[in-house]
């Protein structure tokens, strides 16, 4: 009887195997080899693939997935050479025994070194007044010429009471939210709270509702907590809880950005909320309310806060000064529930011990100076007009092919092709272009990709704005005109693109 290396002991072959194709962990638009290879390598490291497991025939495989036979073998051979699989002749190919540990050190570093946007229509840049500027210069150095033993000893895991009050008094004016400044933890920023908050409430393998399309950063954090975002599906009303129910009725928390949905910049209607509360209560979860560019709404007041509504029963709230005085600062902040304050800050000092000190007495300064409202005022009035600029400029340059709804909230703005365009052809038109922003199916998990550009105003000069977006426009007509032909209903129905795109 033939005998079966130790390292691929014989099992009975599954007829198919689940993978993720969509995921934060497959890298939109590559090759399908690529692709697949990505979903194996997730499917192997997730414990779905279990070590010593065949895996699915390459005829098997290629039809389940759709590809075409030679990217499964491909991905297979990658698979062998970097040691998740064997091949054994006669036999088949098999989940290594042993999976690479350089595997796992090789994804923190990717992401570890993985560029911040840059250039012209990227995420996440400001602006500060220069009058609040010198306000914060002036504050940052009082506070060092008077040092004191505060900044020599270890400190409160939630930081200091002085600024958590000052938050406190501006969440109740700006966002409704009525909460004790113990009930204050800050953070280095969302992020930051996203894992200190996940850790302390949920478990590995737990399921959690994520908005799709929605913040790629955000699911990422959520994965690497070892835990299973649940992708729920997002309509002009903001998050379809009832899709949600259907999907995971037992997930341990919903990951939600109400006021201004990311991407598409939806808010959240107040029925949907009161189903979304309903949910959490029924369900014994918790919902996280990521409150990130709330202070800059440009039609009315802000609207008030998920957390507001539900006055921190079961919504944990989450903001950050990286957008309203700069992301250098470093600092966020998350609002707790009562029942969560000891365990989230057990977890939080046995992460990382307590926030910097140095600038938590200037920012605090800054809020109750009246600077931070001022500043906040001004530069809204900056980003208004920026927004304007970029939104006409999309419009008109593009010849309509471009719709750009105008978001009434919000450092960014979504520019969107017909639906039946291919999602590449923005991805040509982006790269053409040299312009930084992201792609709209980029934001995309499991529901269809859309094509189209996720793009920020903030930050940026008005020259700039206006170029970039004529580029893009010029280029975005050009990849539709090379790809694409109209039907007979003058819909523009596109062909596929080239396999080099």
């Amino acid at each position: 009887m033939r005998k079966i290396p130790t390292n691929s002991p014989p099992a009975r072959r599954k007829p198919e195997l689940a993978l993720d194709l969509s995921g934060a962990h497959v890298t939109p638009h590559a090759s399908s080899q690529h692709r697949l290879y990505q979903a194996l390598c997730h499917a192997i490291t997730g414990g779905t693939a279990k070590p010593g497991e065949p895996l699915p025939p390459s005829r098997t495989l290629a039809k389940q997935t759709g590809f075409r036979r030679n990217a499964v073998t491909s991905a297979y051979e990658r698979l062998i050479a970097d040691g998740f699989a064997v091949a054994t002749v006669g036999s088949g190919t098999f989940v290594a025994a042993r999976i690479p540990a350089r595997f796992h050190d090789a994804r923190r570093t990717k992401i570890a070194i993985e560029p911040p946007q840059q250039g012209p229509l990227a995420l996440g840049c400001t602006h500060i007044d220069e009058r609040a500027l010198q306000r914060f210069r002036a504050f940052a150095g009082r506070r060092m010429r008077a040092f004191g033993a505060e900044h020599l000893q270890y400190g409160d895991p939630r930081g200091s009471r002085e600024l958590r009050a000052a938050i406190a008094d501006h969440l109740l004016s700006a966002r409704g939210l009525r909460c004790d400044p113990d009930q204050i933890m800050l953070t280095s920023g969302t992020q930051h709270s996203l894992r200190i908050v996940l850790g302390a409430i949920l478990k590995s393998g737990d399921q959690i509702w994520c908005e799709d399309p929605g913040y790629p950063a955000a699911r990422r954090a959520i994965e690497h907590c070892g835990l299973r975002p649940i992708s729920v599906p997002v309509d002009a009303s903001g998050l379809i809880v009832a899709r949600g129910r259907a999907l995971a009725p037992s997930a341990g928390a919903a990951y939600v950005t109400p006021s201004h949905q990311f991407p598409l910049g939806v808010q959240m209607s107040m029925p949907r909320r009161l189903e979304l509360l309903d949910w959490a209560r029924d369900a014994d979860a918790f919902v996280i309310e990521d409150d990130y560019d709330s202070e800059f709404r440009y039609d009315g007041a802000p609207l008030l806060s998920l957390a507001g509504i539900d006055h921190l029963s079961r919504v944990i709230y989450m903001g950050t000064f990286a957008k309203t005085l700069f992301p250098g600062l470093r600092i966020g902040y998350c609002a707790l529930p009562e029942r969560l304050v000891g365990p989230v800050t057990t977890a939080r000092a046995a992460l990382d011990r307590f926030p910097g000190t140095l600038l938590e007495g200037a920012v605090a300064d800054m809020l109750n100076s009246g600077a931070f409202a001022a500043n906040l005022r001004r530069v809204r009035g900056i980003y208004r007009e920026a927004r304007d600029v970029l939104a006409s400029t999309l419009s008109a340059e593009s010849q309509g092919k471009l719709s750009v709804p105008m978001p009434s909230q919000g450092l960014h703005l979504v520019a969107q092709f017909d639906p039946s365009v291919d999602p590449r052809i923005a991805a040509q038109a982006k790269a053409e272009a040299g312009v930084a922003g992201w792609l709209l199916a980029e934001t995309c998990f499991r529901t269809r990709p859309l094509p189209g550009f996720v793009l920020g105003f903030a930050g940026h000069k008005l020259p700039q704005l206006i170029a970039s977006a004529e580029r893009l426009a010029k280029s975005s007509l050009a990849a539709l005109q090379a790809n694409g032909k109209p039907n007979k209903a003058g819909t523009g129905k596109v062909k596929r693109l080239k396999a080099a795109t």
